[in-house]
């Protein structure tokens, strides 16, 4: 009987656990969800269109809009942790958020530590396995290391810290999303290297173009 209960009670704190794990929502940061709209996303940091960069127009629409939480000249707020937040717009849906951690705020913080802090929010991590053959020696083109990965089957959350800047960063993705807009970059980038010869000979046209008609008006209202 002891054991009937004691199995019981384990397979209550298995069950608990595992519907504690399943409620954690990957698809958000903040109060910022993945999937919403430029507009909606625009309302909530106060942006304007002049905020918004337009990365590529084809064949899908890529944007940017950079939040800064603290505005330069304007006092810090020590509580507030978050430098920057990134959030990538795939033809005007949020597909992914990056946010770039204040370094003041989390100066002496170990990985565990910020580990454990966003484990509070998206539960249990995946810890990836240390890169035992990665160059002691960092360069400018030095990759930011992951430290934890949280996913599911729609969604994926990534902390990372950068060697150089000794940034820590978390990266918020969804995956259908995300998936289409590499795709369409991947794409545009493509298009544009092949039509870079030809914007490059039409810009000098067009300068060569430009300068003959202002010497020609020149030409005529020179008084020497």
């Amino acid at each position: 009987m002891k054991i009937f209960h004691k199995s019981t009670a384990t397979l209550a704190v298995i069950l608990l656990s595992s519907s504690m794990i399943a409620a954690q929502d990957l698809s958000k940061y903040r109060s910022y969800s993945l999937g919403a709209s430029l507009g909606g996303i625009s309302k909530q940091v106060d942006a304007t269109p002049n905020d918004v960069s337009v990365i590529h127009q084809n064949p899908a629409l890529i944007q940017e809009l950079t939040w800064w939480p603290v505005t330069s000249g304007e006092p810090i707020r020590r509580a507030e942790a978050v430098e920057q937040v990134k959030f990538s717009f795939f033809n005007h849906k949020l597909y992914k958020i990056v946010a770039t951690y204040e370094d003041t705020a989390t100066k002496g913080f170990t990985a565990d530590d910020m580990v454990r802090a966003i484990s509070a929010t998206y539960g249990i991590a995946r810890r990836p396995a240390a890169d035992l053959g990665a160059p002691a020696q960092l360069t400018y083109s030095s990759a930011d290391v992951q430290l934890a990965i949280w996913e599911n089957s729609e969604y994926s959350v990534v902390l990372s810290h950068s060697p150089l800047s000794d940034a820590f960063q978390l990266t918020l993705e969804s995956k259908q999303l995300n998936g289409e807009a590499e795709a369409a970059i991947v794409e545009a980038v493509a298009q544009e290297t092949e039509d870079a010869p030809g914007k490059e000979t039409a810009r000098v046209k067009k300068e060569a173009d430009d300068l003959a008609a202002v010497r020609q008006a020149n030409l005529k209202s020179f008084r020497p």
